[in-house]
């Protein structure tokens, strides 16, 4: 198998999203362009009970193809790691049932293996882990009700930066925050192979207003395109130049 870029859209959000097309269904369109939708429901920490609106999160990740997990603030750190790669290993094992399919018929996957083939099998995806790319598009809700779990959201992305520095493949981050001033996303973050620079970004960020979380996720799918489509222009004008 060939060696790609796991493509990730990373949503840190309270729930309710209020203004716009419906998430859980702009996240399905993402996922059918080969990008993955994680969410992350961050839960006040005097919180007893799960608000309606964070089954918006499982709905979201559901649909986007993704891992969800809800969360009290004060472990957020630890929860945005392990989503990101438990999202890794879902995807790429999904990778894996479709070439076991091919090779062995359609209604065979991973489940299917004796345990000693799955397990030889699992070696080969968590290699996969350590060494494919790895783009993750870090959105966050800067709505109102956010205002307060800002600063934890950023020790977070920072930990997270920290903790996949070890990976033999190529890491790329970019940070959009919504709703933004003038359109639905804002880009805090351009992409980078590491967040350490978003403590100077961070403090700027204001949070307040609506929360139109499907229109965000829509916008955010197409930074991903973008990004492969400059580098490709990029890339045609150093070779014209070569060529000169």
């Amino acid at each position: 198998m060939k060696k790609g870029t796991l493509k990730q859209i990373l949503l840190i959000t309270d729930g309710c999203s209020n203004k716009g097309e419906d998430p859980a269904a702009t996240a399905s369109l993402a996922n059918q362009q080969g990008i993955t939708v994680n969410v992350i429901g961050i839960l006040e920490d005097d919180q007893s009970e799960q608000p309606e609106g964070l089954k918006e999160v499982e709905d979201i990740a559901l649909s986007g193809g993704g891992v969800s997990q809800l969360v009290y603030k004060q472990a957020l750190s630890q929860t945005v790691q392990t989503v990101t790669k438990q999202a890794m290993t879902q995807t790429l094992q999904g990778f894996v049932n479709k070439e076991l399919q091919q090779i062995l018929g359609q209604d065979q996957s991973l489940e299917d293996l004796e345990p000693e083939k799955r397990g030889e099998v699992m070696e080969v995806v968590e290699d996969m882990g350590e060494t494919c790319d790895l783009e993750v598009l870090v959105l966050v809700d800067t709505s109102a009700s956010m205002h307060d779990k800002l600063p934890t959201v950023k020790e977070a992305l920072i930990d997270l930066s920290i903790s996949l520095n070890s990976r033999i493949g190529r890491n790329r981050f970019c940070i959009f925050n919504f709703p933004g001033k003038r359109k639905d996303i804002q880009k805090v973050l351009d992409w980078s192979p590491a967040l350490d620079s978003i403590s100077s970004i961070f403090p700027k960020l204001t949070s307040g207003g609506i929360t139109p979380t499907g229109p965000a996720i829509r916008e955010a799918m197409y930074q991903f395109g973008k990004k492969t489509l400059l580098r490709s222009l990029r890339d045609e004008d150093e070779s014209g130049m070569e060529e000169v």
